[in-house]
């Protein structure tokens, strides 16, 4: 039987020694290149240089060295009789191991200043290619490319053969590192060639403000956004990301303009573009917008916003249609942090872009792009994997499995707009999550809560709050002079959530506000304006685990419930919503997210 044969071409030279004492001891002969050569040789052991297969002696300064078919065939070589009879043609041998690492690449463009040159220079080729020739050929070549794997290896020669577990386990490892290697590459290359928000965007920082350097990127083709002002920030992403599918999905739909009002990756509001009564557009302080009446999209917005102002504030906006400028006079007067949208009217983005100094972040979405249908996501250094949530919510189609009332006839339109709504913000809203709707728009929205009835109850106590807005004597506050809009929203968030100050510094606080402090609601008064809040719509990401969730539903005007089961308590839910005169509707998939 023919003598074995390894190729050692390392730059990375921990362990080499001990590996070549343990490969003569088992009379593999060691063929080498350059450095590795020089050292195994200044070891003591006998070595011969690539040289003596290739008949060719290293190039270009040692970047050609082991790109040669003499080297290449017998790695490749399956064993078969015709790969036998073709390295015999032409005198060359089987190579039956590789041991390989590469130039330092990363280490390299990790040191300050480096050039473009000195970086293209610690490109390895051949050892790229020495690694997936013999990764490919692991059922007959055993290749190693890291030095901690060297003992293991050492102690199965001893045993008489590397066994096949190990050789794929090796083969991984090589395919990883070649893997790693073209990404960092790449990465880097990325941040020179492309880093001008082509397919990278540097940002301020990350979550915090010490996580720096902080990037969004896409490893091809381009991001599917521009930034015409301001510079987004990480959270700053990750609202726009979430935000603008739920708007887009919104709009394909129900085929109505759509917003959301964004904020830490869930939505405060969401809605669509149904025309505004006078007195909705007093709630959400837009009755002195120029062109409200006929823009939907100004109108979807000021719902969006008007759900739940204190939530809203500082928020992100995402839109579905061009921004026009009734829109953009809305927004141009609240707090946000930014906005995404497929396009600006001229003047709009005159308005927009005069924001915070001219600072205000504003995205250019490309409405034609559609992400991967996998994704992947990092905690803690794992990578998890999932199908994207791809469901499609449609009013007709979602929204048809009546449970209770049986017999009902099929939900009106007006059911199926608002079941849509609230779904289609739940899918988009960290779990837990319930949401009420109705008009078109979230009044209610209870997110990231650890018990399912605490999201009713949060999201029903936000639609009450909202439905109280729409007293007179919300209405009718004698404000003093010069209070801001944020100082008017907290107010009557206060009055009209029942929350009132207690403490004389908190009731000073609330009262500067007023020309005229306005009487608390009795708890009468509040039960019989709440009792003609009535055809809201309720959505949740997962089933009722328990008929509590029903009952405090029902107290909020609830007439429509759309979720999942599949919950031991399913039977008693469904009897309470049929108690309450509640339609529960059977929504077949699960939309939460995390």
């Amino acid at each position: 039987m023919a003598p074995k044969s390894a190729i050692v071409s390392v730059y990375n030279k921990q362990g080499l020694l001990d590996l070549a004492k343990g490969l003569v001891k088992h009379e593999v002969r060691i063929l080498a290149s350059g450095g590795t050569a020089k050292l195994i040789r200044e070891g003591g052991f006998e070595v011969l240089d690539i040289s003596a297969i290739t008949k060719s002696p290293e190039l270009l300064g040692g970047r050609v060295k082991t790109l040669h078919p003499a080297v290449h065939a017998g790695i490749l070589s399956t064993g078969s009789e015709s790969d036998e009879k073709d390295l015999a043609d032409q005198s060359i041998e089987k190579v039956d191991y590789v041991v390989c690492n590469l130039y330092p690449f990363k280490e390299t463009i990790d040191k300050p200043g480096v050039t473009i040159p000195e970086a293209v220079e610690n490109i390895d080729i051949g050892g790229v290619t020495l690694l997936r020739a013999a990764a490919k050929n692991h059922s007959r070549v055993c290749i190693l490319s890291d030095p901690t794997d060297y003992a293991g290896f050492l102690d199965e020669l001893e045993k008489g053969e590397v066994t096949e577990q190990s050789r794929q386990h090796y083969a991984l490892k090589a395919f990883e590192h070649t893997a790693d290697y073209d990404a960092a590459i790449a990465d880097w290359f990325r941040k020179k060639y492309a880093g001008d928000g082509l397919q990278q965007l540097s940002l301020r920082y990350g979550a915090n403000p010490h996580q720096k350097p902080a990037s969004a990127f896409v490893r091809s083709g381009q991001l599917p956004f521009k930034v015409l002002c301001g510079a987004p920030g990480y959270i700053n992403l990750l609202d726009c990301l979430n935000a603008w599918p739920l708007v887009k999905e919104l709009k394909q739909a129900l085929d109505l303009p759509a917003a959301t009002s964004f904020k830490h990756v869930s939505p405060a509001g969401a809605a669509v573009g149904v025309q505004m009564t006078e007195k909705e557009r007093e709630v959400c302080m837009v009755n002195d917008i120029a062109g409200i009446a006929s823009s939907g999209l100004a109108q979807a917005y000021a719902r969006a916003r008007g759900a739940d102002r204190m939530s809203s504030f500082g928020d992100i906006i995402a839109l579905s249609d061009e921004v026009d400028a009734p829109t953009a006079r809305i927004i141009s007067r609240e707090v946000s942090d930014g906005i995404i949208a497929p396009g600006y009217s001229q003047e709009a983005f005159e308005i927009l872009s005069k924001k915070k100094g001219g600072k205000y972040l504003i995205l250019e979405v490309d409405e034609t792009y559609e992400p991967l249908p996998v994704e992947t996501r990092n905690v803690y250094g794992i990578s998890l994997q999932q199908q994207r949530n791809d469901v499609k919510i449609t009013p007709k189609e979602t929204f048809n499995a009546i449970v209770v009332p049986k017999g009902t006839s099929p939900l009106p339109e007006s059911a199926l707009r608002d079941l849509t709504v609230a779904t289609i913000a739940i899918k988009y809203t960290q779990s837990n999550s319930v949401c009420y709707a109705i008009n078109g728009q979230v009044i209610g929205l209870g997110a990231g809560q650890q018990s399912r009835i605490h999201c009713t109850r949060l999201a029903g106590d936000k639609a009450d709050s909202w439905w109280m807005r729409f007293h007179d004597r919300a209405l009718n506050i004698k404000w003093k002079i010069g209070v801001k809009r944020a100082d008017k929203s907290n107010a009557i968030d206060l009055l009209c959530s029942g929350l009132l100050p207690k403490s004389d510094i908190e009731k000073k606080d609330y009262e500067k506000n007023f020309e005229q402090v306005p009487q608390p609601f009795s708890i009468e008064e509040r039960k019989e304006w709440l009792g003609n809040l009535r055809e809201v719509a309720l959505a949740s990401d997962a089933f009722f685990p328990f008929i509590d969730n029903v009952l405090r539903a029902g107290r909020s005007g609830v007439k429509f419930i759309a979720c999942p089961t599949g919950s031991q308590a399913d039977e008693a839910v469904f009897d309470a919503c049929e108690q309450l005169g509640i339609t529960f509707v059977e929504q077949s998939t699960r939309v939460s997210r995390l």
